[in-house]
């Protein structure tokens, strides 16, 4: 699933101009934590206040949310997610930030994604990523295996297709933050030391 799957299309935006007040009002009006500050021009970025920034800035000091305007308050330029990004990265990015909502942006506005889609909407309960990677790489594996039986380990098909398990493993061990031990291709090289052409061949491509 990607974050165009899960995103909430009705955004709730304001002005910068606008109060501080005006903008809570929104927030209770709609049943949301966060409103989208617009553009003021094309080249502009777009800007975010949450009610954490309402509460840490205004509310803490007893400050007049009516005398205070958005844009003194507001996150800008704050962090956008694309609409084709997968909702594993996006929860990654949303750990690592920190943040807990981003607009999603591809050119203009189109949605919001929060940390509630991702819990309520995603798939990872039923489709989790590390058993998907895991079919894939034995998948990739099998064929090959097959390929470089019947092209020869010098064959550049042969390369290629190691090259797709490779990348597949490079990504699963970043998914779960952790470095492979030994790869399938090394653990091929061990079985048919004829191949270790594909592991020289890689050694002397990258430098």
């Amino acid at each position: 699933m990607k974050v165009a799957d899960i995103m909430t299309t009705q955004v709730v935006t304001v002005r910068g101009h606008q109060s501080v007040a005006e903008a809570v009002r929104l927030m209770k009006a709609h049943h949301i934590f966060a409103v989208i500050v617009e553009r003021r021009h094309d080249e502009d970025a777009y800007g975010m206040i949450t009610e954490l920034d309402i509460i840490s800035k205004v509310t803490a000091y007893g400050r007049d949310p009516k005398k205070l305007r958005v844009y003194e308050v507001m996150q800008k330029p704050c962090i956008v997610v694309n609409p084709d990004l997968s909702i594993e990265y996006a929860a990654r990015l949303f750990a690592n930030t920190g943040i807990r909502c981003a607009p999603v942006i591809r050119e203009k506005l189109l949605g919001m994604i929060t940390a509630t889609d991702i819990l309520l909407k995603g798939d990872f309960l039923e489709s989790p990523k590390e058993q998907y990677f895991e079919q894939a790489i034995q998948k990739a594996i099998q064929e090959a295996r097959q390929i470089c039986a019947e092209k020869g380990h010098a064959s550049a098909d042969c390369r290629v297709a190691w090259d797709i398990v490779e990348e597949l493993q490079a990504e699963a061990a970043h998914q779960r933050a952790q470095s492979l031990e030994k790869t399938a291709l090394e653990e091929y090289v061990e079985e048919y030391p004829e191949a270790s052409i594909l592991i020289n061949l890689e050694e002397w491509c990258s430098g």
